[in-house]
C-alpha cells in the first residue's frame, strides 16, 4: 500500500511537471513583458550627424588601412545613439537610448512583442499590448567588454546568457558573428564620458570574413537568383541607350513571387535580396562588392539603368529602397536629404526632383518589406509592362541644381516653412501613386 501510494504521487508530479513549467514561463512572462515602454521617441537624424558618420567611416574604411596595424577609433556617444536608432527603425515604435560613462556603459531598448519577429501564438497568448524593456550594463574589460548585469523588464538574467542571446537575435537578422574574427579584429574596447574608444586593427582577410558574416549562405542564394535572372534578361542597353528600371523590375518581382511562395515573411527577405541586387548592378557595382563569392556568379551585361529618362534617379530610387528595407524610413529619409545637401555645397546643387526619387524609393522598399504578398499583387496586376509612371510622379516642374547660396535665399533651411511646403507637395503626388501608398498596418 505504502508502495503504490509512492508510486501514485510520482506519477502525478510527473505529470504535474509540465503544468508547473507552463506556469513558471508564463510567471517568468509576466516579470519579462511589461504593459508600457519605459523609452519613447528616436531621435530625428539630421544631415550633420550623417556627415560626422560618414567621416567617421571613411577615415577608418578598410581599404585606408595596412593590415596589422593598430588604429583608435572615437565614438561620440550622441553618434552611436543615431545607429542605435536606426537599427530599431525596423521596428515601428521601438527606441534605444544609450550612456557611456568612464569604465561602462547603459543600453536601453524598448520594443513592442507585437513585431514581426515575434511569434503570432505569444502574441495570442499575452495579447499584443505588451513591450519588452531591455536594460544591459557593460563594463569595460580586458579586451572586449564584459557583461556586468541585464534583466528584461522585470526579470534579472543571469551574465552568461547575454551573449547566447545575442547571437540568437543577430542570426534572425541574418548576421553571424565570429568571434574568431571579432577578438582579431579589436583588441581593446574603453568606455569614457560620452565616448567608445575602441583599438583594432585591420588583417588581410578581415573584409572577406566581415561581409560572410553578413550575408550567410541563404541569403547568398537569394541573391545568386537575382543575378541570374538578370543575366538572362539581357537587357537592350547600347551607347547612348538605357533601359528603363521599371523594365528590370518586373521580372525580378516575378521570380520573387514565385519564390515566396505566398508566405509574407519570405516574401520580404527575398524583396531585400532584390533591392540589393538590382541597386548594385544599376551603381555599375554588382554584387561581388558585397559577397565574395559572386566573382563566380553569372554576371548581367552591363546596361546604363534610367528613370524618366535619366540615369541618376534610378540610384537614388533604388538606394533609398534598399535603405528603407533594411532599415526603416527614418534614416533613408535623412540620407537622401544629407545627399542634397551636400550636392549644393560641392557638386550638381540641391535637386527637389533627385529628393522626390529618394522619398519615392524610401516608401517601395518600406512597403516591399511590409506589405510584400500585396505588393506583387499590385505589380502582377500592372502587367508585364510596367510604367516609369508607377514608380515616379511628375517630377519636371521641381527646383533643380540650387548652389547653396540660391538655395538659402529661396528656401532658408531644411526647417524652413518654404522648404517644407514644397516637401508636403512631393509627398502629396506620391500619395497619388498606389505602388507608394504607405503599407498597411498589422491586422488590417
Amino acid at each position: 500500500m505504502q508502495l503504490r501510494r509512492r508510486l501514485g504521487w510520482l506519477i502525478a508530479a510527473l505529470l504535474g511537471l509540465p503544468l508547473l513549467a507552463v506556469v513558471l514561463a508564463l510567471g517568468a512572462a509576466g516579470l519579462a513583458l511589461e504593459t508600457a515602454p519605459r523609452l519613447a521617441g528616436r531621435e530625428a537624424v539630421t544631415p550633420d550627424a550623417l556627415e560626422r558618420a560618414r567621416q567617421l567611416l571613411r577615415s577608418h574604411h578598410p581599404r585606408r588601412q595596412r593590415p596589422g596595424v593598430m588604429r583608435v577609433m572615437v565614438a561620440e556617444e550622441r553618434d552611436l545613439q543615431l545607429l542605435l536608432s536606426h537599427g530599431a527603425a525596423r521596428f515601428p515604435d521601438a527606441a534605444t537610448a544609450l550612456a557611456l560613462r568612464t569604465g561602462r556603459a547603459e543600453l536601453s531598448l524598448s520594443l513592442p512583442l507585437a513585431s514581426p519577429w515575434a511569434p503570432p501564438a505569444l502574441i495570442r497568448l499575452l495579447g499584443p499590448r505588451r513591450w519588452i524593456n531591455l536594460e544591459v550594463a557593460l563594463r569595460q574589460g580586458q579586451g572586449l567588454p564584459e557583461v556586468e548585469r541585464w534583466r528584461i523588464g522585470r526579470l534579472p538574467m543571469p551574465a552568461w546568457a547575454l551573449p547566447l542571446v545575442a547571437r540568437q537575435v543577430l542570426s534572425r537578422a541574418g548576421i553571424s558573428v565570429e568571434e574568431s574574427w571579432t577578438a582579431d579584429l579589436v583588441r581593446q574596447v574603453d568606455f569614457r564620458d560620452r565616448r567608445l574608444v575602441v583599438f583594432y586593427a585591420w588583417q588581410p582577410d578581415t573584409v572577406a570574413r566581415v561581409l560572410h558574416s553578413l550575408t550567410p549562405p541563404a541569403h547568398q542564394a537569394r541573391l545568386r537568383a537575382y543575378q541570374e535572372r538578370l543575366a538572362a534578361l539581357r537587357p537592350p542597353s547600347t551607347a547612348g541607350q538605357g533601359v528603363s528600371m521599371p523594365t528590370l523590375l518586373g521580372p525580378l518581382f516575378e521570380l520573387a513571387r514565385q519564390r515566396s511562395g505566398g508566405d509574407a515573411e519570405v516574401a520580404a527577405q527575398e524583396h531585400r535580396a532584390l533591392l540589393l541586387t538590382l541597386a548594385l548592378y544599376a551603381n555599375r557595382r554588382g554584387l561581388q562588392a558585397l559577397v565574395p563569392a559572386a566573382r563566380e556568379w553569372p554576371r548581367p551585361a552591363a546596361a546604363t539603368v534610367t528613370l524618366a529618362g535619366r540615369t541618376d534617379l534610378p540610384l537614388h530610387f533604388l538606394i533609398s529602397a534598399v535603405l528603407a528595407a533594411e532599415s526603416g524610413t527614418p534614416l533613408a529619409d535623412a540620407i537622401g536629404l544629407h545627399k542634397e545637401v551636400v550636392d549644393a555645397r560641392e557638386g550638381s546643387g540641391f535637386s527637389f526632383t533627385d529628393l522626390a526619387a529618394d522619398r519615392a524609393g524610401t516608401r517601395f522598399g518600406e512597403r516591399a518589406v511590409r506589405d510584400p504578398l500585396a505588393l506583387q499583387a499590385a505589380l502582377a496586376a500592372l502587367g508585364e509592362s510596367l510604367p516609369e509612371s508607377a514608380f515616379l510622379p511628375e517630377v519636371g516642374d521641381l527646383p533643380e541644381f540650387l548652389s547653396q547660396g540660391e538655395f538659402a535665399q529661396r528656401f532658408g533651411t531644411p526647417q524652413a516653412p518654404r522648404f517644407m511646403a514644397l516637401v508636403r507637395e512631393i509627398e502629396a503626388r506620391l500619395d497619388t501613386l498606389p505602388l507608394l501608398r504607405p503599407p498597411r498596418s498589422p491586422g488590417s
